[in-house]
């Protein structure tokens, strides 16, 4: 999916880059697979802000995705690619063999009118969705269980594919993204080809205006605070952080400092992101 450039009639045009929408199909969803969306602005069950920079916002409606295939055996057929408000990805509305409508996300080079299935006998081709013991080495793969019958929790962005390393017994070795190599069990599913959307990555929004609609608040940096509101801030004119390394607002350590504690999980990673 290429990117576009927009004639600057006005400032905030100047330096916009966004993408095309050649591959959406249609721009009206299916009703039925769609529902209201509760905004909390960043605040968690307690009404605490927990996501900072958050709120505001163009209003959406939920598509309801299909992350677990869980179809198995039924033919489905692609009638349409759309555009998701709530994603990076485009999803595909796919018509199944006994009548059932189902959004699923879209990989690269599915097009209208391809067919789609779920199951172990399914081939390799972009969009079938297939236990991890039954898709060959070296496949990508994306919208991976995590657990089994829980659905895809993993590599669910635009551009994104992992990579099917190896097989050990009950379990498949996965290369993620970020480069961590993880082992899953062999029954999880996953879905055949690359996630669509590859530019997604490299837009310009060109005007904090863009980024309000999208739902995001202006973030202000630490060094221009003062002491009582960030570790960071103070000083006369420009001055450095001031301390051995760079803190949150609540003088707890980042940008680089472990803060992963979920031993139950961390057995099944095999090598770490950023690891050689």
């Amino acid at each position: 999916m290429p990117l576009r450039s927009l004639k600057p009639v006005t400032p905030g045009q100047r330096g916009v880059v966004l993408q095309t929408s050649d591959d959406i199909t249609t721009r009206h969803p299916k009703k039925s697979l769609t529902k209201g969306l509760k905004r909390h602005a960043g605040r968690d069950n307690k009404g605490r802000i927990s996501v900072r920079h958050r709120g505001g916002g163009h209003k959406r409606r939920y598509r309801e995705i299909d992350f677990k295939r869980n179809k198995s055996g039924v033919p489905g057929e692609v009638t349409s690619v759309e555009y998701d408000p709530n994603r990076s990805s485009r999803i595909a509305l796919i018509k199944y063999a006994d009548g059932d409508w189902r959004y699923i996300l879209a990989p690269q080079q599915l097009q209208v009118g391809d067919a789609v299935i779920a199951g172990e006998q399914a081939t390799i081709s972009p969009g079938n969705a297939l236990p991890l013991r039954a898709i060959p080495t070296g496949t990508e793969v994306h919208n991976i269980e995590m657990n089994i019958g829980r659905g895809g929790q993993m590599v669910r962005s635009a551009g994104g594919s992992a990579q099917v390393l190896a097989k050990e017994g009950d379990h498949t070795l996965v290369r993620l993204p970020s480069g961590e190599v993880r082992r899953l069990h062999s029954e999880c599913m996953a879905s055949i080809g690359q996630l669509g959307a590859v530019d997604n990555k490299n837009r310009k929004h060109g005007k904090a205006g863009r980024r309000r609609n999208m739902g995001w608040r202006p973030s202000v940096r630490g060094v221009v605070m003062s002491p009582r509101d960030h570790p960071h801030g103070g000083g006369e004119g420009k001055s450095p952080i001031g301390m051995p390394g760079p803190k949150t607002p609540w003088g707890k350590p980042t940008l680089g400092f472990r803060t992963r504690r979920n031993k139950s999980t961390g057995k099944n990673i095999i090598r770490r992101r950023g690891q050689k």
